[in-house]
């Protein structure tokens, strides 16, 4: 387990192992590769970010990442990986979020890409994302970097 704090001090528990924190987790983040690139998408409002979102009523997590995937970047995820989970106690309220890796097989044009602007392909991730305003506060904490220390180890990444 590791212990961190997020962009807003918040305290945030992120764990390997399998479901530590909820079963059934009510948020989903997915860092997306394709064609050896990253996949990202552009938060209208907060900026370059990893999809993710809610999950619906009657939706498991890997079906609301695989759909925030494709709302979000037009991506058709080929293959799903969980790869964690982490806690937040904010001020407003408790969050549950499952990470995951998703290699995507194709990226689609859309009409909408909901809240977001679209994909965003970039062939590696900046060093200094937390110091770049256009990133979302959502790759500025330790969760991206401990994440991509499990996914560099997968079979599936290289």
């Amino acid at each position: 387990m590791k212990t961190f704090n997020d962009y807003y001090n918040n305290e945030v528990n992120l764990s390997f192992d399998d479901h530590p924190f909820a079963q059934e987790p009510k948020h989903v983040w997915v860092i997306c590769r394709f064609k050896n690139q990253w996949l990202l998408t552009k938060h209208k409002d907060r900026g370059i970010e990893f999809p993710g979102g809610k999950v619906e009523d009657g939706e498991s997590a890997e079906e609301a990442a695989i759909r925030e995937v494709n709302e979000e970047t037009g991506g058709i995820v080929k293959h799903l990986i969980y790869i964690g989970q982490y806690f937040v106690s904010g001020k407003g309220g408790n969050i549950v979020k499952n990470i995951y890796f998703a290699i995507v097989k194709e990226v689609r044009e859309q009409q909408t890409y909901y809240e977001t602007d679209g994909p965003i392909i970039l062939l590696e991730l900046p060093d200094k994302i937390k110091t770049m305003p256009n990133f979302s506060f959502m790759m500025k904490d330790g969760v991206l970097p401990h994440s991509l220390n499990q996914i560099y180890q997968l079979s599936e990444f290289n």
